[in-house]
């Protein structure tokens, strides 16, 4: 290679380096702050699990995937309102659905708030009240946009006081409000659902039977015109408020049929309507089995996988330095900082970290050092072979790359499929050997490879047989050249 062709690849994997050392800085700040640590999951912190089972009715005979969605929407609401950010909300069979809740040491309270039929009910806005209502609907967003936070940074004093303050707000709101007699509620409502317009925006179409339309018109007729809101209220929290054009005050909006507007977006319109089916739906639903897990069970299992992680990799590095030499303690950084990096990455996603997890965690430090271990067998028979250091691991790593990135995708494609088939703690342990493996593509290439070629590029490293042991003297002067 030509002095040119040399420099230049000496200021690339010194501009890799920086890089490299940016990313580590940042990766320990991820890790240090409190906002962004690994959640932990049922296994590994205690908490309460839930089985619930939705029940048929006389009119509703059997429980499709259309109301099994309602009723899950409906139950992740609710556990939002308990507070539990990390919980895990999932079907089981045809009619049961399955509730971790980690942390939540009061079964009774979850199964109280979890075992109820969801509210809805269309309410008048009084007279009166036009200018309110706005005021105390953007006051309410803020709110929970400061609850979130807080959730987030786990700060226990500001959660309390803030949803004391949302308490009060929707109560507030809830007075600018009458209850229609006869009470417009879900049990005349038949389908909801998100629709596109003609612009980019969504909106979400609604029908009632024949008893909600004639209601529905009678509301709509004594609203249109007059810059009041129909109240739409789901569990007594209003969700959305939408007014009626003067053009329906003589007979109101007929057919059973209306259309919520908002602007919303796709998402926001389906959400909305799977919120109206499931406080749609009379549906009961019962808890078949509430059982607690320890706190000491977590304590012990996340001791225990520490200790089982650490020695793993203790005997991993060592085996790496003492077979490979220097490439060996090379790669003992590059595993350090995948280490680091994989770890910062949970966090900034929020990946539940369970038993299983952690295991995947585990395994893809497996599938890094097995990368290493490709890249460093081919430099050594390129070395054996007489060629130059500088060609030998250069060749290594080219040689080395095909199969690196055929074990790491079909790895990635083995937990695509673990993770969209998968449910509960499989998932898990898919997401963290996902993140793994492509982290430790990364460390292994990239890291790896850059550590090396500085190596080379300084005298005192610049011997075969740190890369090679027992070298043939004929292969040495070869290899030195």
């Amino acid at each position: 290679m030509c002095p040119h062709s040399r420099y230049g690849m000496q200021q690339r994997q010194q501009s890799l380096l920086a890089l490299i050392i940016v990313m580590v800085i940042a990766a320990i700040a991820v890790i240090a702050t409190p906002g962004l640590r690994v959640p932990l999951g049922l296994d590994l912190q205690g908490g309460s699990q839930l089985t619930i089972q939705v029940k048929t009715t006389p009119e509703i005979k059997t429980i499709t995937e259309r109301e099994m969605e309602a009723v899950l929407k409906i139950i992740e609401g609710r556990i939002n309102g308990l507070g539990v950010s990390e919980a895990v909300v999932q079907q089981a069979g045809s009619d049961k659905i399955l509730v971790q809740l980690p942390g939540v040491k009061d079964p009774e309270q979850a199964e109280k708030v979890l075992g109820g039929t969801a509210q809805l009910e269309f309410r008048k806005q009084k007279p009166g009240t036009e200018t309110q209502l706005p005021v105390f609907f953007a006051s309410r967003s803020e709110l929970k946009a400061k609850l979130d936070q807080a959730r987030k940074g786990k700060d226990s004093s500001a959660i309390a006081k803030i949803e004391e303050d949302l308490q009060k707000n929707n109560q507030a709101i809830a007075e600018l409000f009458e209850s229609t007699n006869p009470p417009l509620s879900g049990k005349f409502l038949k389908d909801a659902q998100g629709t596109p317009t003609q612009s980019t925006a969504w909106e979400v179409a609604i029908s009632f039977n024949q008893q909600g339309g004639d209601l529905f018109a009678q509301i709509t007729k004594e609203l249109a015109g007059t810059g009041r809101s129909i109240g739409i209220f789901l569990d007594n929290e209003l969700i959305s408020f939408p007014s009626v054009g003067a053009q329906f005050a003589a007979t109101g909006i007929t057919g059973g049929n209306a259309v919520i507007t908002g602007n919303f977006t796709a998402q926001e319109a389906s959400g909305l309507g799977i919120q109206l089916r499931g406080g749609a739906l009379p549906v009961p639903v019962a808890i078949v089995e509430n059982r607690t897990v320890g706190a000491t069970l977590g304590k012990d299992s996340i001791q225990s996988s520490i200790y089982a992680g650490i020695g793993g990799l203790t005997l991993v590095l060592v085996f790496m330095v003492v077979y490979y030499r220097l490439p060996g303690a090379l790669a003992a950084v590059a595993l350090i900082i995948y280490a680091l990096l994989s770890w910062a990455a949970f966090g900034l996603l929020q990946v539940t970290m369970t038993l299983p997890g952690i295991a995947g965690f585990v395994l893809s430090i497996g599938m890094a050092v097995d990368a290493n271990v490709l890249i460093f067998e081919r430099t050594r028979e390129e070395l054996q072979a007489g060629k130059t250091l500088y060609r030998s691991v250069e060749s290594g790593f080219y040689r080395a790359f095909s199969s690196i990135l055929d074990g790491n995708v079909t790895t990635w494609i083995a937990c695509f499929f673990l993770f969209i088939f998968g449910s509960g703690l499989v998932k898990g342990f898919a997401v963290t050997l996902s993140i793994g493996v492509l982290v430790s593509m990364f460390t292994a290439v990239t890291c790896s490879r850059t550590f090396m070629f500085l190596a080379i590029g300084i005298p005192a490293f610049k011997k075969p047989e740190y890369f090679c042991p027992n070298l043939t003297p004929a292969k040495k002067v070869e290899a030195a050249r």
